[in-house]
């Protein structure tokens, strides 16, 4: 509730993301995560002190930490003017994320460094946003030398906008260090049990696109993606970077379930063969697409929504069923 409002905000005073929403907004998308990350840390041990630990609480929780990605990526977009890369700010928070769940699924052990993206991660960006209502958001939009004057002297970087920088800066010194971690990790596991590793699949529609998609409705790209993400870290194995990754590989884990690719998953790629050509139509038709793109776009969305809430809904009840419990409501204990 808290990111999705957070999101919503965004939406409502900067569409594109591309222009500065009222400071009290980036003072509220800080407050909002800030309340995000207190009530994301205290429900296991809430869980614990009713004696209501389950593996739904796990699915929950991390369910909900995958569609986060989307919903503070949207936030983070509206805060820093992102545009179009506030897509690649949901990939880097979105990869580790499904490094983490899918080191978690092969080794059986999520341990998180001292310094991670939970924890610290979050800490920089809602006081990203806490600084922005101060400075306001056109200080991400300048360059970067002229953001932060001391670093003017640094090559290259100093010359591109400031939000651009710092999603290099997370790449260089965050994602890439912690994903080669995870995989190292995965790989050990993988080559003591002789099998073999999955590689990835890039999602081009957004770069196929002859609307500039991710530029005119950035808000339909990521959270449509988002949706999927969520669907697949939740149950299979399946390392598909920049893309839809996190709903089943949980169940799959919870589950016990054995270690390859499971058909389920593809059901969220379905729709991508259709986008994908209906994109390139346009190099065929003088940049016209057969389908309005704006329309592929909502129907992506609907489809990637309606999928995850089918899965959901079904898993909910299948382990609520199995474990005689309820979803939002704890048993009463016999005397």
């Amino acid at each position: 509730m808290f990111l999705l409002t957070s999101a919503l905000l965004g939406y409502i005073y900067s569409p594109r993301l591309d222009s500065a929403p009222p400071r009290w907004v980036n003072f509220a998308h800080g407050l909002l995560l800030f309340l995000y990350q207190t009530f994301d840390a205290v429900d296991g041990k809430q869980a614990r002190r009713t004696d209501s630990s389950s593996p739904l609480g796990e699915l929950f929780d991390h369910g909900c930490d995958a569609l986060a990605c989307a919903f503070e990526g949207l936030a983070f977009g509206s805060t820093a003017m992102c545009g179009r890369t506030t897509f690649w700010f949901w990939v880097i928070s979105a990869v580790p994320f499904y490094c983490a769940t899918w080191e978690h699924y092969f080794t059986n052990t999520l341990i998180l460094p001292a310094v991670n993206g939970p924890t610290e991660g979050l800490m920089l960006i809602y006081l990203s946003h806490f600084f922005t209502a101060i400075v306001g958001s056109e200080w991400w939009a300048q360059q970067f030398g002229k953001s932060l004057p001391f670093l003017s002297w640094v090559p290259f970087i100093h010359e591109i906008t400031t939000y651009k920088a710092v999603l290099f800066l997370m790449v260089a010194f965050a994602v890439i260090p912690t994903v080669t971690f995870n995989v190292c990790n995965v790989y050990k596991v993988v080559q003591a049990r002789k099998a073999s590793m999955l590689l990835a699949l890039a999602m081009v529609m957004g770069y196929l696109s002859p609307a500039d998609i991710m530029g005119n409705y950035p808000h339909l790209v990521i959270v449509g993606t988002g949706l999927a993400f969520g669907y697949l870290v939740v149950g299979y194995p399946c390392f598909f970077i920049f893309g839809y990754l996190v709903g089943s590989m949980i169940l799959a884990h919870l589950c016990d379930e054995p270690k390859g690719l499971k058909t389920g998953m593809c059901m969220s790629l379905l729709y991508l063969p259709f986008a994908i050509a209906n994109a390139l139509t346009a190099r065929l038709n003088d940049g016209v697409p057969s389908v309005d793109e704006s329309l592929v776009l909502l129907g992506y969305c609907a489809f990637t929504g309606t999928l995850y809430l089918h899965f959901a809904t079904s898993v909910v009840h299948e382990i609520t069923t199995a474990l005689g419990i309820f979803c939002f409501r704890i048993t009463r204990k016999e005397a």
